[in-house]
């Protein structure tokens, strides 16, 4: 076994540990041939992960190393900016790719299919798959040395037989902090225990399954009427655009496809939408009043409350209500993950890590954050941007340039940027927001700001805008001609309902 040759140089191993190692699965130790030069610690009871350095500090004869950590849209649009030529780079994330969250509600009922939304990180930028000195790291970022530059990481493992995750290290010459944000819940009991949030394509696949789950288990002879209602109960809490989007996927869903092929339950199914305050928050009154009308026309019920606990077949609301349901989705916003929490680095109001007006962090040297785990600094003037995609998307576009001209200026290497020019400072514009809810209806609002003038619409045209619009901004050719061949094929057939 010349793995096992090449890890005892470094590390000494038990018998009895060896043999175990050697009736595992070779697929699952050639899957980590690459971390063959890491060290393990080995007992008795269990194999323990000790860390190990795993790429070290670039050479002289080498390309600067920019290592970004996150596949989000912030760090997507960054890497495909970025330029080969002058910089290695080295994505570590616990997905290997993006998702066009957009979209993401139209996969819960089968209006697309899941890959139309995921890009894979090598087609957005092809050097991680064919440079020599770029990466893709599936992996979690656990800590960061910003005074040695360097990224510690554990490899992300699923499932019961796996290997027990590898530690490493990343050594950089710029870093790029673009880890996203994480659903709020509050501190609400019950909500991560029982309740699914829609941010990546497994939410999405779940909610799939769980639907068409709870339809098929409502035609079983026996189910009580008040089962029955309870299972076919969709419970939508969060009236922002994403819960109100999703509401008005599930609506159309139940009027074109569940009332033809689900005929004895059609009258049983029903959504209810839970926000504390106004639907749509930040769009124009009129385009709010639009929404509130076209949804209830729908059959999305609308209910004015605060949650204050989830349990696994009712929500309770504050007035003493009792909400049963069978499908609960959770969309009330986001905040910092934890380990945007636990890094020693500034920190902007909210929790976030605190970038200048570069997107910098103060105080460090070459590492910059951007997307929805990153704000301004008081010291700015700045507000906390929204975390938004669009956001996210300007910033890495922003941050790619400045590399670049940080690059071709010499200094690529750390601690080298220190007499660069770095030009003008990020200044975001909002362009609008757009919403479909559903019965090809949208909502499009293009003022810069809630109390600005502006352009804002409704209807079938609207709709026509919002279908537009996402499509142009689909990564590749590859996923724009899936998901136009998807919009087609339901519009004709209407959606997939199989569960798979």
């Amino acid at each position: 076994m010349a793995f096992f040759r090449n890890l005892s140089k470094f590390s000494a191993i038990k018998a009895s540990s060896t043999s175990r190692l050697r009736n595992a699965d070779p697929f699952v130790l050639s899957s980590f041939t690459w971390l063959s030069y890491l060290s393990t610690r080995i007992s008795d009871e269990k194999i323990e992960p000790v860390q190990c350095s795993g790429l070290g500090p670039t050479k002289p004869h080498e390309k600067p190393r920019v290592v970004v950590l996150g596949s989000g849209w912030a760090g997507c649009r960054l890497m495909k900016g970025l330029d080969p030529k002058l910089y290695d780079i080295v994505c570590v994330s616990p997905r290997n790719h993006m998702v066009f969250t957009p979209l993401l509600a139209s996969t819960c009922v089968g209006t697309l299919e899941f890959r139309s939304v995921a890009e894979p990180i090598g087609r957005i930028q092809p050097a991680i798959s064919t440079e020599p000195g770029s990466y893709f790291f599936l992996a979690n970022c656990t800590g960061i040395d910003a005074n040695k530059h360097v990224v510690h990481c554990e490899t992300v493992t699923e499932g019961i037989e796996t290997p027990e995750p590898w530690r490493f290290s990343v050594s950089y010459d710029k870093l790029v902090i673009a880890l996203g944000s994480q659903p709020s819940t509050f501190g609400i009991h019950g909500v991560k225990e029982h309740a699914i949030f829609l941010r990546e394509v497994y939410h999405a696949q779940e909610i799939r399954r769980r639907l068409l789950l709870n339809l098929m288990l409502s035609d079983v002879p026996g189910i009580t009427e008040e089962e029955k209602r309870r299972l076919l109960h969709c419970v939508v809490v969060g009236g922002g655009p994403t819960g109100v989007e999703f509401s008005g996927e599930l609506s159309d869903f139940i009027m074109r496809d569940v009332r033809q092929r689900y005929a004895h339950v059609k009258d049983y199914i029903h959504v209810t939408l839970i926000e504390a305050n106004e639907i749509l928050s930040s769009f124009d009154d009129r385009l709010r009043g639009y929404a509130t009308k076209q949804l209830t026309k729908s059959g999305v019920r609308l209910v004015r409350g605060i949650v204050k606990g989830v349990k696994a077949d009712k929500i309770l609301l504050d007035d003493g209500t009792e909400v049963p349901y069978g499908l609960l989705v959770w969309s009330t916003g986001v905040g910092p993950s934890p380990i945007i929490h636990s890094l020693d680095l500034p920190k902007a109001p909210g929790g976030r890590i605190g970038v200048d007006e570069w997107l910098r962090v103060p105080s460090v040297q070459d590492v910059f954050s951007i997307g929805d785990c990153s704000g301004f600094v008081e010291s700015t003037g700045k507000p906390t941007l929204p975390a938004l995609a669009q956001v996210a998307e300007r910033q890495g576009k922003y941050l790619a340039n400045l590399l670049n001209k940080i690059g071709n200026g010499g200094g690529g290497r750390a601690e080298c940027a220190k007499d660069i020019e770095l030009g003008e400072e990020f200044v975001y514009k909002h362009l609008g927001s757009m919403a479909t809810i559903g019965r090809f209806k949208a909502l499009v609002d293009l003022r810069e700001s809630k109390e600005a003038k502006g352009v804002s619409l409704a209807g079938f045209f609207s709709f026509f805008i919002w279908r537009s619009a996402y499509l142009t901004r689909v990564v590749s050719w590859r996923n724009r001609f899936y998901v136009v061949i998807n919009w087609v094929t339901t519009l004709v057939f209407g959606r997939d309902i199989s569960r798979i």
